[in-house]
């Protein structure tokens, strides 16, 4: 492999392109679930400033955590980590996917979206990043630029925040908890020798996994809503019944003392099932209603 190739390979993945991927699938959901119209190039704009900013938002992550990340095995290699590239070459990487974003959206979607993406970059580098190291609740706090793609996709064609948009806001953000407490489980001792605060190393796995159940429900309960908001219909309602008492069932198991040690990464990987075939629902429900004619 070339050094042009190995370095541009860094550059990818300073943006985390797996978690920018599953964004641009979540944005691109708000848009087809929002009321009314986008023409195509506004649509495409949406989903690559979205793109933009979570990379930007991922980048400046990795900058700030280019020293901790030399002490977990699953964030040793990452180029800042061993060096492969600068920081200040980062830094303008980073600084410049931001601008990119919050221009295109500006210009080619609406102002409220840009300033939403604004929003989240700012809250997850300068936020959430810092407070990892002083408290659990960083996850809490975390959780709110990252729920904000499917709410950018919504306010793409809105134009406005309303409640069923900030209802598919809250689906993300709720999915995020349980999500990423089994991942604080399952690298918890990473976490520990980096300093970072999560529940599992503080307060213990059996609390963890209290938490993992409470806020299945609250998922549920939210992912719910969307019915009476006429966002999903019947079917999507069938959908989340049937994976959130799987999900609700999953999480439970987690409580038992005789439970498998594998048990939160088969957790995190239910999890990676349940958020796309959810939306997988509401865009079946959406379309196969349409179709019909009602």
């Amino acid at each position: 492999m070339s050094q042009k190739n190995s370095t541009f390979q860094d550059y990818i993945e300073l943006s985390k392109p797996r978690i920018s991927f599953f964004c641009i699938l979540m944005t691109a959901g708000g848009v087809i679930l929002a009321p009314g119209n986008i023409d195509f190039l506004s649509f495409i704009m949406t989903l690559f400033g979205t793109s933009l900013s979570v990379a930007s938002a991922n980048t400046f992550n990795m900058i700030y955590e280019r020293k901790t990340d030399k002490l977990m095995r699953r964030t040793r290699y990452r180029p800042l980590a061993t060096g492969r590239l600068k920081v200040f070459n980062a830094v303008i990487f980073a600084t410049a996917l931001g601008v990119s974003s919050i221009f295109l959206l500006a210009i080619y979607v609406n102002i409220l979206t840009a300033s939403l993406a604004f929003i989240a970059i700012f809250a997850y580098s300068l936020i959430y990043t810092p407070l990892k190291y002083k408290t659990p609740l960083a996850l809490v706090i975390g959780a709110f630029p990252g729920a904000m793609p499917p709410l950018l996709g919504w306010t793409a064609v809105t134009n406005k925040v309303d409640l069923p948009g900030l209802v598919l806001f809250g689906v993300l953000f709720a999915w995020q908890m349980p999500h990423f407490i089994a991942i604080a489980i399952y690298h918890k001792e990473d976490y520990t020798k980096a300093g970072i605060k999560v529940v599992s190393a503080i307060r213990g796995d059996h609390v963890a996994k209290i938490q993992a159940v409470l806020w299945t429900i609250v998922l549920i309960g939210i992912s719910v809503l969307l019915v009476p908001l006429q966002v999903g219909g019947l079917i999507y309602l069938g959908f989340s019944v049937i994976l959130g008492v799987w999900f609700l069932r999953l999480s439970i198991i987690g409580l038992k003392r005789d439970v498998l040690p594998n048990w939160p990464r088969k957790f995190f990987l239910a999890s990676l099932v349940y958020l796309p075939v959810l939306v997988l629902g509401l865009v079946a429900d959406r379309f196969i209603w349409m179709l019909i004619g009602k």
